[in-house]
């Protein structure tokens, strides 16, 4: 095996020792370093897509009539063919070459992508989104494979750590861009155009693809293998489609069968594998897992990533359904922790050669601690707290996360041989999903969990000032509490429901009732107050599950190995 990049095919039996060093890497394409950013707009684009869609649902869901089963496909079915087919992706880029994967999954999403915001109803989006879920797998895998093959070790650092950078910035971008194409417009069609922005910034990147990206594959690679495709596509599937959409269906029983069946199924696609003749080129190249850096790599990355989305997902609930912040309000917010990561991911290149694994325990970390600094302001400011009252504890959040994505990905790639690339990417990048998945699947039921559990408690403490303004409304004191106690059980039953913005029976009396004047004023700050009260308490016991993520993984980083030794001597050293 060998970690010099080459471009060109290379017998099999060098790839079973390592490369001698070359000190002037004559084989390296000179392009590569304006090929970098052009590649990295395809991570940019899947992450922006993720994050920008999230915020455009409302809208969505208002302007197609969309039920709420066709709008959580939205988010649903885009993840799920995305998670699924990963692993196919990245080998369909070791087969028949990278670069022309990442050209056909380019063009594909800008295809989708214009499908989606031209969608003329619900179940068209719903199918564009599937669609663009595909063709963000073939393209995805292909940005970490290119890297891996076109950058010698010592200077994949540098290059993971732009990587990270851009990570960052489209978190960034995402909930911004998104809100400042919404905003007050949640009826009409604006929301086409969190699609239809990828356009021009996807074929800007096609053009540009073509002219500077060079084209590599894995040497002497036999077709697909379907049969572990469907396989490993089935397992997936079972496993991946239950976690997405169990919270929203309240996690019925046919949810858990699937997930007790994905293992088995897995694990004949482990068997499957294995048995493959040595001629046969294999979906998954299981030699990789003999690889300390790749094996402990994968496990620790999954962990890592559990805890960002389910963070993000609880933390953008508590800003904008629990205090009220606008979509545009609540993406400035995260701006510190986004603009933090991407300068500590472009700086890690630096502090990692020197500190090797021990970079992602001290960025864990930092996590860690910006979890616990988020409880105790929470504690202190509960329901009035403000962006700004979050913003030390974001910025060490966001150093954090920016220290440990680099060098990471570094460690883990770092001993995979080139022509196992893709197939090493599209795993990683699998393992990364269900981590995610997983992440927000159980974030997600605690948090939701305590959101019925202490709206009783939270209701009651706001229903004496709702007295007090009613009784100033002039109401009797027997429709006093007639009125309060049916705020308590509107409160409650929207506190347990699966989707918050469906008003509960319970609730169409006041609603209806008191549309305006002091009584509707008064139920408003009631029902405000409550509101913000549950989910920032129930928002505390989740920083706890998330930093627990952050905590184990930086245990689990003591158990890689160290990473390769940065410089020219390291061009074709193996890590083990």
């Amino acid at each position: 095996m060998t970690d010099t990049p080459t471009l060109t095919p290379a017998m099999p039996q060098a790839e079973l020792a390592p490369a001698q060093p070359k000190a002037d890497h004559q084989d390296l394409d000179p392009r590569r370093w304006r090929a970098l950013p052009v590649i990295l707009t395809g991570l940019f684009m899947v992450l922006l897509d993720i994050s920008i869609v999230n915020v455009a649902i409302p809208a969505i869901r208002n302007n197609l009539s969309a039920n709420n089963a066709d709008i959580q496909f939205v988010v649903a079915g885009y993840a799920l063919a995305y998670a699924v087919f990963l692993i196919t992706g990245g080998r369909l880029g070791d087969i028949y070459g990278r670069k022309r994967l990442f050209l056909i999954g380019m063009s594909g999403f800008v295809v989708t992508s214009a499908l989606c915001g031209l969608a003329q109803s619900a179940v068209m989006l719903d199918i564009s989104r599937v669609a663009q879920g595909l063709m963000a797998a073939l393209m995805f895998p292909q940005v970490l494979s290119t890297i891996q093959v076109m950058f010698p070790p010592h200077e994949r650092a540098r290059a993971f750590g732009l990587l990270g950078a851009i990570i960052g910035i489209a978190t960034i971008m995402g909930p911004l861009v998104g809100g400042l194409i919404i905003r007050d417009d949640l009826t009409g069609g604006s929301w086409r155009w969190i699609f239809l922005v990828n356009l021009p910034i996807g074929i800007a990147s096609l053009v540009a693809a073509i002219r500077v990206v060079p084209e590599s594959k894995a040497p002497h690679a036999s077709g697909l293998d379907l049969v572990g495709v469907l396989i490993a596509s089935l397992g997936l599937g079972l496993l991946v489609y239950p976690l997405v959409q169990g919270q929203t269906e309240g996690w019925p029983t046919w949810t858990f069968i699937c997930i007790g069946l994905s293992p088995i199924v897995l694990a004949l696609f482990v068997v499957y594998e294995r048995g493959l003749p040595a001629s046969r080129f294999p979906l998954v190249q299981l030699s990789m897992f003999r690889l300390r850096g790749f094996s402990a790599g994968v496990a620790v990355s999954a962990f890592f990533i559990a805890g960002i989305p389910a963070y993000f997902f609880t933390f953008s609930l508590m800003l904008q359904v629990g205090l009220g912040y606008s979509a545009l309000h609540a993406g400035l917010t995260t701006v510190p922790w986004s603009f933090a990561a991407a300068v500590a991911s472009a700086m890690s290149a630096r502090i990692a050669p020197r500190l090797g694994k021990y970079t992602i325990t001290i960025g864990c970390s930092l996590l860690v601690l910006a979890m616990v600094g988020l409880f105790i302001t929470l504690q202190i400011r509960a329901e009035n707290v403000t962006s700004f009252d979050l913003i030390p504890s974001l910025l060490i959040a966001g150093l954090g996360l920016g220290t440990v994505i680099a060098p990471l990905l570094n460690i883990i790639l770092a001993g995979v041989p080139a022509r196992d690339a893709g197939s090493a990417s599209g795993v990683l990048s699998t393992f990364q999903q269900l981590g995610g998945a997983i992440g927000v699947a159980v974030v997600g039921v605690i948090f939701f969990s305590l959101l019925a559990g202490k709206a009783d408690t939270v209701v009651t403490s706001a229903t004496p000032q709702l007295r007090q303004d009613l009784a100033a409304a002039h109401l009797p004191p027997a429709a006093v509490d007639q009125a309060v106690a049916k705020f308590t059980q509107c409160f409650h039953d929207r506190a347990s429901a699966s989707d918050p913005s469906v008003s509960p029976p319970s609730c169409q009396g006041i609603s209806s009732g008191a549309t305006a004047g002091p009584v509707a004023a008064a139920f408003r700050r009631a029902a405000s107050l409550a509101v913000a009260r549950d989910f920032v308490q129930s928002f505390q016991p989740a920083l706890g599950i998330t930093g627990g993520f952050w905590f184990i993984t930086g245990l689990l980083a003591l158990l890689l190995p160290r990473p390769p030794r940065r410089g020219p001597s390291a061009a074709g050293a193996i890590a083990h």
